[in-house]
């Protein structure tokens, strides 16, 4: 279960951060914008974070009108600040907000991560579609961060630990996700993976790294962070997934487009 007020707080936190870091989101961005298949007038983007899709949106379709949305107001000050008020700016949970207009384009990057019930969600966003209308989002997959929960899970092996959960939440895989929109929307979905891998310095670098982006754990789940398991998770991050200095983390990047 995904803690909102604990997203809201972090991402809030990290906005001033955000870009500086988040290179794969951005990679994300720019696929969504390649596949995008209307010519809308009316857009709602969620989870808009600091405007980098958003900026791109506008500069394509600038006579578009443009509904984004975000959870966190720090991220909306960054995105109102970079962007100006040409664009209705709303803060708001996705998952609770009411939905009173329709879209020719539904976007979002990176952000269905964070739903705790994404296929109520993905409903009601497909209701809110025109007829011909496009929804189209990112979000991660099963295997983001494989060798950090791998060596997570080597560490409690080696500390004879069996009650903690792992560190962050699990991620549905690209076919649960297909079968998920299938029965929100009972539309035909494209769905297609990729995967990035970033590289650091050191596995502390890498946490830091998600902390810029307020992208570390916010579920309710309790996990061990004793200093001795963190130590034993390093050693085996740094032993088995090091290539020429620098330790791998895998983003796994999913892509849906649905057509109403």
């Amino acid at each position: 279960m995904i803690d909102k007020q604990l997203v809201q707080k972090r991402f809030s936190e990290r906005a001033s951060t955000y870009d500086r870091f988040a290179s794969v989101q951005k990679t994300m961005a720019d696929e969504l914008m390649r596949r995008i298949a209307v010519s809308p007038k009316t857009i709602l983007e969620i989870g808009c974070g600091t405007g980098h899709l958003t900026e791109k949106l506008r500069r394509t379709f600038p006579n578009a009108h443009i509904t984004a949305v975000d959870i966190a107001e720090g991220m909306i000050a960054v995105a109102k600040a970079r962007l100006g008020d040409g664009i209705v700016w709303q803060c708001a949970d996705m998952e609770t907000m009411e939905l009173t207009e329709r879209y020719d384009l539904i976007i979002s990057n990176a952000t269905f991560q964070w739903f705790n019930e994404a296929e109520r969600t993905m409903a009601r966003l497909f209701s809110s579609l025109n007829a011909g209308g496009q929804l189209l989002f990112s979000t991660f997959g099963a295997r983001t961060f494989y060798e950090l929960h791998a060596s997570f899970q080597a560490a409690l092996n080696e500390h004879h630990i069996t009650d903690a959960v792992r560190i962050g939440p699990s991620f549905p895989t690209l076919v649960e996700w297909l079968a998920c929109c299938e029965r929100a929307t009972n539309a035909l979905v494209f769905g297609s993976e990729t995967f990035i891998v970033e590289r650091f310095p050191s596995v502390r670098d890498f946490f830091l790294s998600l902390r810029h982006i307020g992208a570390t754990n916010s579920t309710t789940g309790r996990y061990c962070q004793r200093p001795s398991v963190f130590k034993t998770l390093v050693r085996e991050y740094e032993q088995r997934f090091s290539e020429d200095g620098a330790i791998c983390a895998t983003y796994h990047c999913l892509f849906f487009d649905i057509t109403r």
